[in-house]
C-alpha cells in the first residue's frame, strides 16, 4: 500500500529517506508559503526546533493520538531536544506491547542537517527497537526493524515544509510473545489501512502552525 501527498519525497534531503522495497509506505506532507526567504529562514530555526522537541509531540499535533517520551542511550528519561542515539518511546491508545513494558520504542538512527544556497534541511530518523533497558533483544514495536519513520523540515527559498515518510513498512510478528504477535497483527493491520497517516498528517501540521511562534 502507498499512502501519499502528491509532493511526498522530493526535493532537497529526500537522499536521507531510505528506498521502499517491502511492505507499505506512506508520505505526509505539509507546507506554509513566507513573504521572504528571511522570514522563512527564520522560521525554519522555529520548526526545526519543533521537531527536536519530542517530549511536545503529542501536544502539537492538531489531532493527538499517541503520546511521546524521550530517552537517552543509556534509557534515562531526557528533558532536552533529541539527539542521534536517544530512544523515543510511544503510548499508542489501545493495549500495549508486553515485550516493550506497555510501549512501542523507536530509536533515532540518524540525526542530520544539509544547507545548500538557498535551502536548509533536517532530517530525523527513526526505527523500531528493542526496549532500551528491558532483558531481551526482540523488537518492541508493531513493525518490524525494516520499517523506518523519516521526519523533515524543509526550508526552500520562503517555503517551509513538514514531513514524514514512512518506508518498508511491516507488522513485527516475531516478539517472541503470542500475545504480542496478536496485538502486533492487528495494529500493523490498520496501520496498512492508513490509519496512522491522520497521526502523522497532525504532527507535521501542528509542526507548521503559524499561529504559535
Amino acid at each position: 500500500m502507498n499512502l501519499s501527498d502528491d509532493n511526498g519525497n522530493r526535493g532537497p534531503g529526500s537522499d536521507r529517506v531510505p528506498e521502499q522495497t517491502t511492505g507499505a509506505e506512506m508520505n505526509a506532507v505539509e507546507k506554509v508559503t513566507l513573504d521572504t526567504a528571511g522570514a522563512a529562514s527564520s522560521f525554519y530555526e522555529v520548526v526545526r526546533a519543533r521537531l527536536l522537541d519530542v517530549n511536545r509531540w503529542g501536544e502539537m499535533a492538531k489531532l493527538p493520538m499517541s503520546a511521546f517520551k524521550l530517552f537517552d542511550d543509556a534509557g534515562r528519561a531526557a528533558e532536552r531536544p533529541a539527539a542521534q542515539g536517544d530512544f523515543i518511546r510511544i503510548d499508542i491508545p489501545g493495549p500495549g506491547i508486553r515485550t516493550g513494558e506497555g510501549y512501542d520504542w523507536v530509536l533515532i538512527e540518524e540525526l542530520a542537517e544539509d544547507r545548500e544556497a538557498d535551502s536548509e534541511v533536517t532530517t530525523l530518523r527513526v526505527r523500531p527497537s528493542a526496549h532500551p533497558l528491558g532483558a531481551g533483544e526482540n523488537t518492541a514495536h508493531f513493525l518490524k526493524d525494516t520499517a523506518t519513520s523519516t521526519f523533515q523540515v524543509k526550508r526552500m527559498a520562503n517555503e517551509v515544509t513538514a514531513e514524514e515518510h514512512g518506508r518498508n513498512e511491516v507488522a513485527n510478528l516475531e516478539t517472541g510473545d503470542i500475545i504480542d504477535n496478536i496485538r502486533n497483527a492487528f495494529v500493523g493491520f490498520g496501520a496498512k489501512l492508513g490509519f496512522s497517516y491522520p497521526q502523522w498528517k497532525s504532527l507535521v501540521a501542528g509542526l507548521l502552525d503559524t499561529g504559535n511562534k
